[in-house]
């Protein structure tokens, strides 16, 4: 990525997770642009009670798919979700809890700080 992209706070976006590697270039920070189709914008630490949600969903989170450097995810990851995946589990009362300051700024675009600001784990 040429420039620094930003969190919700509009500071330079920090790490999400190296592991496992995640973000839709595989360099641990939900960066983004114009090929990312699934929006892979938000920074969020994973809970079983998700990953069963994101699958009944028919996005099974948790089995390995090496082919695309997909290690599988367990409880606890951190990991950069699709927008509206996120957003889905939020209506559905399963939002994962969410690091803003690891959160790309275009999240804002769809989804109001208002509304992610109480699932942040990383605001003193």
């Amino acid at each position: 990525m040429a420039d620094k992209q930003k969190n919700v706070f509009g500071e330079d976006i920090k790490l999400c997770s190296s592991s496992p590697l995640t973000g839709f270039f595989r360099d641990g920070c939900c960066n983004t642009d114009s090929t990312d189709l699934g929006e892979h914008l938000i920074c969020c630490v994973v809970t079983d009670e998700f990953l069963a949600f994101s699958s009944s969903k028919g996005n099974d989170l948790s089995t390995p798919v090496p082919e695309y450097s997909f290690p599988g995810l367990k409880e606890g990851d951190k990991w950069c979700l699709c927008a509206d995946r996120w957003l889905e589990a939020y209506e559905n009362n399963c939002a994962p809890k969410v690091y803003l300051l690891s959160t790309n700024s275009e999240i804002l675009k769809k989804i109001p700080l208002i509304l992610l600001k109480p699932f942040a784990v990383d605001l003193d």
